[in-house]
């Protein structure tokens, strides 16, 4: 019987809300990740050496006194009465055609009653802001906008606390001339639009998008519901969200914001709030930038991971509204968050469950905090060009890569990851390693510089493909990296082109040894790779202690395995490790790792002393153990 006594303190790197609330901390030993997390920054976006830098300016988001004073003490207050299919009007500023109303005057109107079929026009020449209260109202129009803005400086929407309001358009609109195509929602702005206040808002838009604001639209309360043919809430400047319960039903993009013609335009930044959204399309879809530091937000794209990106029936979100005139295109997605420039996650809670990527960038993606629990029929994280990790509870259920981009770099954070392919990729071109191409497959930059820099937190992966897959060389200088790879030899759980130096941390990976790779002998750290001469089977213990008996690792892999990788400041030049495999322990296991109880050994296996960077038992059935080679995507 050896008692284990060396891997205690990993238990606490793997809780995922510690994660969330700061960096990894402990140690595997005393001595092995003393050194690992002193490398480690959490919550950090500028870092040196081989770790990427983040330079993305997220637009700031001002909020006026007005977008959250849901009250009207002090203002003068003019009452429209809605009665079926009239309009009766007490006060000063808007003029009752028949069941319509329109406001021609900056001020404060509240509005109630049912309105069978007319509309709310605000149109108004003069600076000052437009509060409509709506106060009880049920607003039908069944050929154009129930509430039109047309022309304000800004547009206020409060619902009242404690009622219940509903907006319902008609399925096709009439317009002025063949050349008009505004409004095109059930509430439409030009202008700026903000919607406040404790009560709710139900809106029924059968024609196109549900709510739709031309310049900014700012949600910071209420109780909202949009049922809608083509977008949910589109904001062409911008989409912020600052609080309420919002609900999204949409057969084409949940929240979309369009504008791409500056930089500092088209973005959507979510700090607060509950956000539901279900869509046909892509979840929250931004021109430029996503923004997300708060706020609870569930995600459902495509019909969810069920519809993958591999099957039959991928692309059935397709639509085509009697709004949205444009048939859908190969340009459609069905992603849970998507930018065409970049993605920034700073905090907040995020679950999807897309059919396409579940977090997607054109060009660059940060993550610095946050929960984030994603099940993807296509990729989990894809970011064309940059993708850094700096904090944060990340947890891939299900994809087909895990994390992709051309360039990754992990400071920190707590990372779980399910993958049918590659656990990890930093390829760039083509889309993993899928055998001639598949469905909504992604094509990215190729930008010569493509690398995996891992300098602290939690990672582990379950992959059937590579484990960690670059395209370039491969660093770590800290944290704790777990993988189980692929049973096939086509892949290993390692996979670099060039370089892989490690100079700090603790990885273990296991799999497959037809294309087992080790670290470099350019590593300041030692390691040894021992390849079986058959696979063992999945749930069959494996253990190393040293010769004199002192314990330095008991894993239990998901899958069969005939690799095992170690590397660990634990590993000392000249000490001579002896492997073990089955037996038994009564220890703890946390991700196939365990900690604590004591171990009763199986079959001695083969014993190695370290006698170099990177010590070799048996022979790998393609690639030489120090790198190299590449080419299998």
């Amino acid at each position: 019987m050896k008692k284990i006594i060396t891997i205690l303190v990993i238990v606490t790197l793997i809780f995922i809300l510690t994660a969330c609330s700061g960096g990894v901390t402990g140690a595997i030993t005393t001595a092995t990740l003393s050194s690992q997390t002193s490398a480690n920054a959490a919550d950090t976006t500028t870092t040196s050496g081989s770790q990427s830098t983040s330079s993305t300016t997220v637009p700031a988001v001002i909020y006026d006194d007005d977008d959250t004073d849901s009250g009207s003490s002090g203002s003068t207050v003019s009452y429209i009465t809605l009665k079926g299919n009239s309009i009766s009007y007490t006060g000063s500023g808007a003029i009752v055609d028949g069941s319509t109303i329109t406001i021609t005057s900056a001020g404060v109107y509240s509005i109630s009653g049912t309105l069978n079929n007319g509309q709310v026009i605000i149109n108004t020449r003069v600076s000052g802001t437009v509060k409509l209260i709506l106060n009880g109202a049920a607003i039908t129009c069944s050929t154009s906008a129930p509430i039109y803005v047309m022309n304000a400086e800004k547009t206020v929407i409060t619902l009242a606390e404690g009622t219940k309001n509903t907006v319902t358009d008609g399925q096709f609109y009439v317009f002025e001339d063949a050349e008009s195509d505004e409004p095109g929602a059930a509430i439409y702005a030009k202008s700026e639009l903000t919607i406040n206040g404790s009560g709710s808002l139900e809106v029924n838009a059968n024609y196109n998008n549900g709510i739709q604001s031309q310049d900014d639209l700012k949600i910071t309360d209420g109780t909202i519901t949009v049922n809608a043919v083509n977008e949910g809430l589109q904001g062409r400047d911008s989409i912020a969200i600052k609080g309420g319960n919002i609900t999204v039903d949409a057969d084409g993009d949940g929240i979309q914001s369009t504008n791409n013609e500056s930089t500092d335009k088209g973005y959507i930044a979510i700090e607060g709030g509950t956000l539901n959204i279900t869509a046909g399309a892509d979840g929250i879809q931004a021109a430029t930038s996503v923004n997300i530091s708060g706020g609870g937000i569930t995600l459902s794209t495509g019909g969810g991971s069920a519809n993958s990106s591999s099957g039959a029936n991928w692309g059935s979100w397709d639509r085509q509204s009697p709004g949205n005139t444009t048939t859908s295109d190969s340009n459609d997605s069905a992603k849970g968050i998507k930018a065409e420039v970049d993605v920034t996650i700073t905090g907040g809670t995020v679950n999807i469950d897309s059919s396409d990527d579940s977090i997607h960038s054109n060009k660059s993606m940060t993550v610095s905090g946050g929960i984030i629990v994603m099940a993807s029929g296509d990729d989990g994280i894809h970011s064309d060009a940059t993708l850094a990790v700096n904090g944060g509870d990340i947890q891939i259920m299900k994809s087909y890569e895990g994390i992709e981009s051309a360039a990754i770099t992990v400071n920190n954070g707590n990372i779980h990851i399910v993958a049918s392919d590659d656990g990890f990729n930093g390829s760039g071109g083509a889309d993993g390693s899928s055998v001639n191409g598949r469905p909504g497959q992604n094509s990215f930059m190729t930008t010569g510089s493509n690398a995996l820099n891992i300098n602290g937190g939690y990672i582990y992966v379950d992959a059937s493909g590579d484990g960690l897959d670059v395209n370039g060389p491969m660093n770590i200088t800290g944290g704790v990296v777990i993988v189980n790879g692929p049973t096939n030899s086509a892949n290993g759980p390692l996979d670099y082109t060039g370089s892989f130096n490690m100079t700090g941390g603790y990885l273990v990976a296991v799999g497959s040894s037809g294309m087992a790779q080790a670290p470099s002998t350019t590593s300041t750290q030692y390691s040894m790779l021992i390849n079986l001469s058959a696979a063992l089977s999945a749930g069959m213990l494996f253990h190393i202690e040293t010769e004199s008996g002192e314990n330095i690792l008991t894993f239990e892999p998901t899958k069969s395995y005939q690799s095992v990788l170690l590397c660990s400041a634990d590993l000392k030049n000249g000490t001579t490790y002896v492997f073990y495999s089955g037996g038994n322990s009564t220890g703890t296991a946390t991700d196939g790792l365990y900690s604590g109880g004591e171990y009763t050994a199986g079959a001695k296996i083969t014993s190695l002393k370290i006698s170099s960077m990177v010590t070799t038992s048996g022979t790998a059935g393609g690639m030489n153990p120090g790198g190299g080679g590449g080419g299998r995507r």
